[in-house]
Parts: C-alpha cells; sequence; structure tokens
C-alpha cells in the first residue's frame, strides 16, 4: 500500500474527512470541476442511466452526482454521506429520495436493493478499498451495476497534491489523502465478485488549462478515472 506522505508536495495541515468537508461545504461546488468526474460519466457508454431504476449514490456529498443522474433520467435515488453538513445541502436540493448519514463501507442501506450503486471522488479518503467494494456488492441487485469515479493516482502522485480547499482565513487545508493505484480497485472489485464493464481515464486538456493555465505542465496526465462494473449474480 502506497503512503501519500512518500508524494506530498504541500505540505498542508491535514484533518479528517468529517471535519474537512463540513468545513469545505461552502465553497465545494464552485472549487470541484465537472471535468473532474460528470464529463467523465458523460463518456461511459454503460450503463444505460435511464432504465435505472433505484440508485444508491455513496459519498453523495452535495447532491451533483444525484443531480447529474436526474438529468439522465434515474428514477429514485437513496445518498449516504460521512458529514452533516453536505447532507444539509443535498437535502436542500431535492435531488435525492432519502438521505442517510453513514460510513460508505457500511451504509445500513437494503441488500439487494438497488440496480446502480455509484461513488464519485470518494476513494482517495479510504484507507482500503475492499470494504467498499463489499458494500457495494451487498447492496446491489443481480445484474446491477456499480460506478466509482477516482481520483487518478497518477496525477496524486506527480503533483504530489492531496484533496484540499482553502478556508475563511486563506489557508489550504488537506483533507486525509490515501493512494490507491487502479490495479488496486481492480483487485478489490473483483475479489468483492464485480467483474469490470468499462474503465475511462480523465485527462488534463484544453477545458482543465482553460480552467486552470498553471496547469499546462500536467497536460495530458491523467487526473481521474471512471470505473464501470457488473453483478453478474
Amino acid at each position: 500500500m502506497l503512503d501519500f506522505s512518500d508524494f506530498d508536495a504541500r505540505g498542508y495541515r491535514t484533518v479528517d474527512v468529517a471535519t474537512g468537508y463540513g468545513r469545505w461545504v461552502g465553497t465545494y461546488e464552485e472549487t470541484v470541476e465537472d471535468a473532474m468526474d460528470l464529463a467523465l460519466l458523460d463518456e461511459l457508454t454503460v450503463p444505460q442511466w435511464g432504465g435505472v431504476r433505484r440508485a444508491a449514490d455513496l459519498g453523495c456529498g452535495t447532491g451533483r452526482t444525484a443531480a447529474w443522474l436526474r438529468q439522465q433520467g434515474v428514477g429514485a435515488i437513496d445518498g449516504v454521506d460521512l458529514t452533516p453538513e453536505m447532507l444539509e445541502v443535498a437535502r436542500s436540493k431535492g435531488r435525492h429520495d432519502r438521505l442517510f448519514e453513514g460510513d460508505v463501507r457500511d451504509t445500513g442501506l437494503e441488500a439487494g436493493a438497488y440496480d446502480l450503486v455509484i461513488a464519485s471522488l470518494i476513494d482517495e479518503h479510504l484507507p482500503e478499498l475492499r470494504p467498499f467494494y463489499d458494500e457495494a456488492w451487498k447492496l446491489a441487485a443481480p445484474g446491477a451495476a456499480c460506478v466509482v469515479v477516482a481520483f487518478h493516482p497518477h496525477f496524486i502522485m506527480t503533483s504530489g497534491m492531496p484533496t484540499h480547499f482553502t478556508d475563511e482565513a486563506g489557508e489550504h487545508i488537506a483533507i486525509s489523502t490515501h493512494v490507491h493505484l487502479l490495479s488496486d480497485h481492480v483487485t478489490a472489485g473483483i475479489g468483492a465478485g464485480w467483474r469490470l464493464a468499462e474503465m475511462r481515464e480523465g485527462l488534463i486538456d484544453e477545458r482543465w488549462l482553460a480552467l486552470k493555465p498553471k496547469w499546462e505542465k500536467y497536460r495530458n496526465h491523467p487526473i481521474s478515472a471512471a470505473l464501470v462494473w457488473r453483478k453478474d449474480s
């Protein structure tokens, strides 16, 4: 297992996940770019979003992913997040049918009830991936899909940049970040019973450079990845 401290080029003060997102909530949607996650979801050929009857949105945050899913015609959506402040924003948007405070590795949601389990930009906060993939498997109905959008390990390692935000005083604060290789995802997913159906990687391209011109040195480096899994039985 790789340790982020071996790559850390920023040296930001680090806080735990609940504390970090609780403090970031006010500016979260202004700072997380659609190119990071939603653009990758747009590129996927599976699943057929409009055919999803019930989805579990794990690490649902402020509801960005749920809003996108609704636009694609997804029916019912249940959301789970660790941070009450993020859930409060998600609740105000009304994109979820139900919202629960909880851990993505032990959600308390109904087993076998979902034909889509989705998690976006949460994997770097998990010390280990297997418990997440096990929980997703438990929640999924036979034939269901699991979609994971990840902060690409290559970018974390190359940039030395953790997930972070800037607080009201202008301090950059890191949220506990772990490095998971894509092979770690594959090993954990297959170990939990999933079959990999599709994978895409998002690169630092012109869209990104228009937003962050100083990232020219990262041109064509991968910054995010989307993995689509199937539960065949």
